[in-house]
């Protein structure tokens, strides 16, 4: 037996190591006495938890507030059956970013049930998010458990993650390849294992007394753990991914990003990344480099011309998602800055990432942060599929549903619009959702009159999200490519045809105020303004709801069974693998548990069949 120590408070506490078989004996007895929640955390080799290499934990670490034990599950397998049956013995146990992380690692490494082991975990990471989701940067606490840990426990406890990196250097290791490589037996890598179980075990104490006392409903604690656990089913499974098209991309976005470099480098850029070099190209063309609506050009905090993507779409005659704005001729410099910089971004980003982090069974397993935002909404990470180009098939193309599969994407029809309508009682808004109007078309009608325009539907289109989230009359120019002055009549208008939205926003702001500027969700979320952001509230609350939509409509299909066939949830979409002969079918029953009525407004979804790819349902052939 080896042993170690963490402090705490001033007092090092018992880290305990077995190194022999024999010694695992006194970790069973211990494992027997606790009667109250016991700490789980895991070790491995990496972040690649579902790489498929069964070797890949290296320790598996089990606590409460006084002790810790590092089983060295790489020792062989007396360690590794030590651990799993220490876990499936343990009636209750906690773990901090758990349903995430160790929770698919220990299933896929153990054999043991994955449903088993969420329905007897607490997470702290989840707890954590539901006191304060705002990250440190924000002016929250942050999820992490060293801020979490000083913040709740012991501001001087050490940083042993700090440690560890500074011992990784130390021997010539990075901290991508430190936690593989490092000694079993360094005494800064145990004590870290152990110090991370005792911590967690303090903080959930911590995190559920706050959670009382702030009136966090105990019905969203279970709630938030029940679609961690229905996410990492999806993590687990993954996508597949068609590496020979992959391949094929990677190849073609290189040379499309070569060739719009060479056109940028014969305007004099030599460098893609300068913007002083764009902005003096531009210039020498004649352009002004002043956005639509502005009277002089922006600038840098360091006092340089901004040459920004909307600088750039404004010259290209583009808006910002990269549709055609038909309000000048396009500039062929900032078009190839812009293809250029994108094929990069495509090609690093996506393609070569995927093929970097896809496993032996060719799939990827995009992890998904259940709580992200400080809103609630998800992200996918890593890699990072939320931030797939919008519209584009390319991208989505390296995707397959399983041999035999057809792809299903369904997707909330106007979520946030519609939950707007519901949350601030936006009688015309709704009218025109219940009678099957296309609300766009609808508000444009209001506002500009029965012979509205596309391009009053678009205006129209912009200020609805506008107003959701919180974007101005200049993002909405910009957008748009309307005259500023046009812009602003519309949102006049736009107020006027739906009061309840100005009423509701001044609503949620008093009350803020008067909770410490913490606006509470229609599920009991707690959502801190920022002070000199208050005009933000309605995009928290919409965002909030629209996310516990989705939340609640993929538990629902879970209990309907459709689990299995559930892939990714991407912003308001869900992206499903069906058999061919089901796929149809499938597809109704996902949509069937995206619809409901939310405070007298239908929330909608339509499934989306295609072929073998994700991109199919965007272009793509196949």
């Amino acid at each position: 037996m080896r042993h170690y120590t963490f402090p705490v408070l001033g007092e090092n506490l018992p880290v305990n190591v077995p190194d022999r078989p024999e010694d695992l004996q006194t970790f069973v007895g211990w494992v027997s006495q606790q009667r109250g929640t016991v700490a789980v955390d895991t070790e491995s080799h990496g972040l690649e938890i579902l790489s498929g290499d069964p070797e890949y934990i290296r320790l598996v670490q089990f606590g409460n507030t006084r002790e810790a034990w590092n089983i060295p599950v790489e020792l062989g397998d007396p360690f590794r059956e030590a651990a799993r049956d220490a876990i499936r013995q343990l009636p209750r146990i906690v773990g901090h970013n758990f349903q995430g992380f160790d929770a698919p690692a220990i299933h896929a490494y153990s054999g043991l049930d994955y449903d088993e082991l969420c329905r007897k975990a607490t997470d702290t990471m989840l707890l954590s998010k539901l006191v304060d989701p705002r990250q440190v940067h924000e002016g929250g606490i942050g999820s992490s458990l060293k801020p979490l840990s000083a913040h709740y426990i012991d501001a001087s406890a050490p940083d042993t993650q700090g440690d560890l990196t500074a011992v990784f250097r130390s021997l010539g290791l990075t901290k991508a390849t430190g936690f593989s490589r490092i000694d079993l037996w360094h005494p800064t890598y145990q004590s870290y294992g152990g110090g991370d179980v005792i911590l967690t075990a303090r903080l959930l104490e911590k995190l559920e007394a706050e959670l009382i006392r702030l009136g966090v409903p105990r019905r969203l604690v279970d709630y938030e753990h029940e679609v961690a656990r229905i996410c990492g089913h999806m993590q687990i499974r993954g996508l597949l991914l068609d590496q020979d098209y992959t391949r094929e991309l990677s190849a073609e976005l290189t040379q499309e990003e070569e060739e719009n470099t060479a056109v940028v480098r014969s305007y004099g850029v030599e460098k893609l990344g300068s913007p002083t070099q764009i902005a003096e190209a531009l210039l020498g063309m004649g352009e002004t480099l002043i956005l639509p609506g502005k009277t002089a050009p922006e600038r840098t905090a360091g006092g340089a011309l901004k040459v920004d993507k909307s600088v750039l779409c404004a010259l290209a005659d583009l808006d910002l998602q990269g549709q055609r704005l038909h309000v000048r001729t396009p500039n062929p410099l900032a078009t190839a800055v812009i293809k250029a910089k994108r094929a990069g971004k495509w090609r690093s980003a996506y393609a070569d990432n995927f093929l970097s982090t896809v496993d032996r069974n060719g799939r990827i397993h995009p992890g998904i942060r259940t709580m992200q935002a400080r809103t609630g909404r998800m992200s996918v990470t890593n890699p990072a599929v939320q931030t797939l180009p919008s519209g584009d098939w390319k991208i989505r193309r390296c995707f397959l549903a399983e041999e035999g599969h057809q792809i299903i994407s369904t997707d909330f029809q106007a979520v946030e619009l519609r939950v707007l309508a519901a949350l601030a009682g936006v009688r015309r808004m709704k009218e025109a959702i219940n009678a099957g109007e296309d609300l766009h078309s609808f508000t444009a009608r209001l506002v500009f009159g029965d012979d509205f325009t596309p391009k009053h539907r678009k205006i129209s289109k912009a200020i609805g999200f506008g107003v959701v989230y919180g974007g101005g009359a200049t993002t909405i120019q910009r957008q748009t490519g309307a005259p500023m002055e046009e812009v602003k009549r519309a949102v006049a208008a736009y107020h006027r045809t739906y009061p309840e939205v100005r009423r509701a926003a001044n609503r949620w702001q008093r009350e803020a105020f008067s909770r410490g500027m913490v606006t509470t969700s229609v599920t009991g979320r707690r959502l801190p303004l920022d002070r000199d952001r208050t005009y933000a509230v309605t995009n928290y609350q919409v965002q909030s709801a629209a996310r516990d939509c989705l939340g609640q409509a993929l538990i629902d299909m879970d209990a309907a069974g459709l689990g299995p066939y559930l892939r990714l949830p991407v912003h308001d979409e869900v992206v499903a693998s069906a058999p061919a002969a089901e796929a149809e079918e499938v597809g109704r029953a996902i949509a069937k548990c995206m619809t409901f009525d939310l405070f007298g407004v239908p929330i909608q979804a339509e499934a989306e069949v295609g072929g073998r790819s994700w991109g199919s349902l965007y272009g793509a052939g196949y």
